[in-house]
């Protein structure tokens, strides 16, 4: 009996042992993918701490149809959490599809460097939007389904001047993968939810399928010009990632059908930074029951 207890207790050793080897990350890769991917990272935090970028977002509030007065004073309709702007600036006028921002005297708001008291604002869906600033705060219209709102960013945000960039998995080439492109024809409606609560209908060219472990995923994408974009959940969603997933961009498919996959470039959507971010969510069929140990991390505290 003395045998088989140690013999039991080996053998759960073990077991144990190869658990947590299994779970033991380690950077691989050629020098060369090491570098690509060390690069993407940098772009990545470029991008985020640009004057466009997610990082200096301060501000998100839903215009009401009439007048919505704005500025710094908490009896505006619209408050902008700072003091580097007057208590009162001037007011938006929602009536029907149009916002129409009139400034009051005193006031030098700016649209592309030149002084503005009256002007029909230009949303964030069309190329030609409007950004107007005060100092260092800029502000534009937001159109999310039924829903108009104005956006504040401050370019001097301390998040911006803070920031450290993002934890991720250690790079690992054995995640990057070849997969193959379904096409849908015509188009297949999906139904991808936001963190407003809303649901959008997009149009999906295909799906992007993969082997892993022997088995079959799909993912299906949406067509954003020149590239395809993925919003993808796994069974690390929530705990080492972020609850609302992730998202990948991925060339379209060669001329042999062929996608190249590379989950060290997944990465997270801009509401893992700020709430005042609309970020879409995984579409149910695009939660992937994989544990995929790539890409980044959750963003939080302490970072």
């Amino acid at each position: 009996m003395k045998n088989l207890f140690l013999t039991t207790v080996g053998l759960i050793t073990i077991l144990i042992l190869f658990s947590c080897k299994s779970e033991t990350f380690e950077t691989k890769g050629s020098p060369e993918y090491l570098e690509e991917i060390k690069k993407w990272d940098e772009r990545r935090v470029e991008r985020l701490k640009a004057p466009d970028g997610w990082l200096n977002l301060v501000g998100r509030t839903w215009l009401k149809p009439g007048v919505n007065k704005f500025g710094s004073a908490k009896d505006n309709d619209v408050i902008i959490e700072s003091d580097k702007v007057p208590a009162y600036m001037g007011e938006f006028i929602f009536k029907d599809s149009t916002v129409i921002m009139k400034i009051y005297d005193g006031v030098q708001v700016l649209l592309d460097g030149k002084p503005v008291k009256e002007v029909i604002m230009i949303d964030d869906q069309k190329k030609d939007m409007t950004v107007f600033e005060y100092g260092s705060i800029r502000w534009n219209l937001i159109i999310r389904g039924d829903k108009y709102g104005i956006r504040f960013r401050d370019l001097e945000s301390p998040l911006v001047k803070n920031f450290n960039g993002i934890e991720r998995f250690p790079v690992n080439q054995y995640w990057k993968l070849t997969a193959r492109f379904e096409t849908y024809n015509p188009p297949k409606k999906i139904f991808v939810p936001n963190v407003l609560g809303q649901i959008e209908e997009e149009l999906s060219p295909g799906a992007v399928v993969f082997e892993k472990d022997g088995n079959t995923f799909r993912i299906d994408a949406i067509d954003e010009g020149e590239r395809l974009f993925l919003i993808i959940a796994d069974e690390t969603s929530g705990v080492e990632t972020y609850g609302g997933g992730r998202f990948m961009y991925v060339d379209k498919p060669d001329s042999t059908g062929k996608i190249i996959l590379d989950f060290n470039k997944a990465y997270n959507p801009p509401c893992v930074f700020t709430k005042y971010a609309t970020c879409p969510l995984p579409p149910e069929q695009n939660y992937l029951k994989l544990r995929i140990t790539a890409g980044e991390k959750n963003y939080g505290e302490g970072h």
